[in-house]
């Protein structure tokens, strides 16, 4: 009885080991199963996120083209803009030197018109005093005129000769030491405009 009870309860315990290594089998086989279904989870949601970022492409590539397209709009009109300015600019200079002197020459026409009136009464004036005194008095405006504008003569009369500002047309003699390598007579004045000399003074140089 105790040998068949032993036996019973053997044959009992490897049913068991049996049961349990059949189990130990099962589980990696469904192990194995789930990460595939995991992967093809992954790889629809992979595929369906890829499809808005596609969709995403499409609206910043128009908005590329679009930024292009007004900046080259934009270089455009600033070329047009540019090139007209530059023919402004262009004409209002020309028009500048070509009529730079109308305020100077319009200062200019009433000195004209002064002797003009002198002139007319030459013939028929008897007071030759009163005549010079009116050229005498125009001069002097004229004169004035010139220095508001900046307009100064060069002093050169008994002055040291001067290669900047005289120009020698000859040269005399004297008898005086004092008066050699000096200007004794001035043929034409010379005048600076402002510190610039604009005319040299046509000298005669004592040697």
């Amino acid at each position: 009885m105790v040998k068949k009870k032993t036996s019973d309860q053997h044959e009992t315990r490897q049913e068991d080991h049996s049961e349990t290594a059949d189990n130990k089998e099962n589980v990696p086989a469904q192990e194995t199963v789930q990460p595939e279904k995991g992967t093809e989870k992954q790889e629809k949601e992979t595929g369906a996120a890829e499809q808005p970022a596609a969709d995403k492409a499409v609206p910043e590539e128009r908005s590329l083209e679009e930024k292009l397209a007004e900046m080259q709009d934009k270089y455009l009109r600033l070329s047009a803009e540019f090139d007209n300015y530059r023919r402004r600019t262009l004409r209002e200079k020309m028009e500048l030197s070509k009529y730079a002197s109308e305020n100077v020459l319009l200062n200019i026409l009433p000195f004209m018109d002064d002797f003009e009136r002198a002139m007319s009464h030459l013939d028929t004036a008897t007071d030759s005093a009163a005549m010079k005194e009116g050229i005498d008095l125009i001069y002097l405006k004229l004169t004035e005129y010139l220095k508001q504008n900046g307009v100064r003569e060069i002093e050169s009369m008994n002055c040291e000769f001067n290669v900047d500002l005289h120009h020698a047309v000859a040269k005399v003699q004297v008898q005086e030491e004092d008066k050699k390598g000096k200007i004794v007579e001035v043929v034409q004045k010379g005048f600076y405009l402002q510190d610039k000399v604009i005319r040299h003074s046509k000298v005669i140089v004592g040697e």
